[in-house]
């Protein structure tokens, strides 16, 4: 590895990301190793809890062109991908590009939206690439989609297909802050310590040369085949009524990559499988009806998790 790639990058990105978003580490490592792994991310979590906030400080830190949408019944596939316009001077059609030709894109409350719009964005997510009046466009990269959605059975919310969630690398959570972060949120607003605090400390070039690093992270066989059979316990237990696809089994070899990667190591272990397990194959999950509750559900996450026995790798 070069020296490029070091716990030296990551924890300088993470710092920067901290000085807007107060006591949530975990989960803005998480958010940076789905953006090293190639991913996108999910946040499912209640309004006001700085899910906005941290989409653009890791854009800032970055550096990498952000937009955002706010998704309502009205947005349309247009507002999305863009459209095309008749240019008198030249006769032509003229493509007006729309907001997910960005570098990371904030789709806010994506459940809010109708299907035919979301279906725009999933283009764009598997693909890489909009395709309007017949031409397609490619995606700038490197291409994030941090989306955000409402908890189910919130005003004016609906569940997000699971052809689409499975295309999240990851579904994380802020949640409520601790009462000695929030007090920590507010003394540093009143001080002016907020958003525009933060820095670029890595540019796109960077960020795509990490990723490359990332990708070159050893996964031995052994340790393939404990991803695999991880994935295939879901599909055997008769409380989940569909289990982990293929595509879980690649993203969570990914996120394992990405998670040696910022501790510096060349070669992944059991840990790092573990550590991402829970919000990369959750989500992913149809449940029976008798495991509605949330609780339950990671319950057997880790039970299913601890029901594989990893290999010796140390």
């Amino acid at each position: 590895m070069n020296e490029f790639s070091s716990i030296g990058s990551a924890k300088k990105i993470l710092m920067e990301i901290e000085k807007a978003i107060v006591g949530k580490n975990e989960v803005m490592i998480k958010v940076l190793l789905a953006i090293l792994a190639g991913g996108h991310i999910l946040m499912e979590d209640i309004p006001g809890v700085g899910k906005t906030t941290m989409a653009l400080s890791f854009s800032r830190a970055l550096g990498l062109d952000y937009s955002r949408v706010q998704f309502t019944p009205d947005v349309l596939p247009s507002d999305i991908t863009g459209y095309s316009v008749f240019d008198k001077s030249s006769g032509k059609m003229l493509y007006q590009k729309g907001a997910i030709l960005s570098n990371l894109f904030l789709a806010d409350e994506l459940n809010r939206a109708t299907s035919r719009t979301q279906s725009a964005l999933l283009q764009a997510m598997e693909e890489g690439a909009v395709t309007v009046d017949n031409q397609t466009y490619p995606v700038p990269q490197p291409f994030i989609v941090i989306a955000t959605q409402n908890p189910t059975g919130a005003k004016g919310t609906q569940m997000l297909p699971d052809s689409q969630l499975d295309r999240f690398m990851l579904r994380l959570s802020m949640g409520y802050p601790a009462h000695s972060d929030e007090v920590e949120m507010i003394r540093r607003r009143q001080s002016g310590q907020t958003l525009e605090s933060v820095r670029q400390v890595v540019s796109r070039e960077d960020v795509m040369r990490m990723r490359r690093d990332v990708q070159t992270v050893f996964v031995k066989d052994e340790m393939i085949d404990y991803i695999v059979a991880l994935c295939e316990k879901t599909r055997r237990d008769k409380r989940i009524l569909q289990g982990a696809s293929p595509r879980a089994s690649i993203a969570l070899t990914a996120l394992s990559q990405a998670t040696a990667w910022i501790q510096g190591r060349d070669y992944v272990l059991p840990r790092d499988v573990r550590y991402v397990f829970h919000d990369a194959i959750a989500h992913r999950l149809i449940w029976s009806q008798d495991l509605s509750d949330a609780a339950d559900q990671e319950k057997v996450v880790n039970e299913l998790l601890n029901a594989v026995k990893a290999p010796a790798i140390k």
